[in-house]
């Protein structure tokens, strides 16, 4: 069962697949946003951060140019077809698909330690 939620400005479908803990959505290479774009807008919903604000930077993670120029069109103009790439950025983990697909991981809940009297 997958419930959506509100759509990021720059994302599309993002939807928070719960059974499997993650946020899924698709990204539009027809569209005005670049992949790195949607994937800013998507993390700074998630982890609610204001990316206006300077509160986050992708350079901090990843080379959006160069994520860019890997899921862009190849020289020739045809569509890549397979790959992906895995970084974390905010703490989340983030793999993104040639086919446009992006996955984000919240992060993982570290246990509370005990304390003893």
């Amino acid at each position: 069962m997958q419930t959506e939620i509100s759509p990021a400005a720059g994302t599309d479908d993002l939807q928070y697949d719960q059974p499997n803990d993650r946020y899924v959505f698709h990204h539009d290479p027809d569209g005005t946003a670049t992949i790195t774009t949607t994937i800013v807008h998507a993390l700074a919903s998630i982890a609610e951060t204001d990316v206006s604000q300077g509160e986050f930077s992708l350079y901090d993670s990843v080379d959006p140019d160069a994520l860019d120029r890997i899921f862009g069109t190849k020289a020739d103009g045809t569509e890549r077809t397979g790959g992906h790439i895995a970084f974390t950025a905010l703490e989340h983990e983030v793999y993104v698909y040639a086919n446009g697909d992006v996955i984000i991981y919240p992060p993982a809940e570290t246990p509370r330690t005990p304390t003893t009297n």
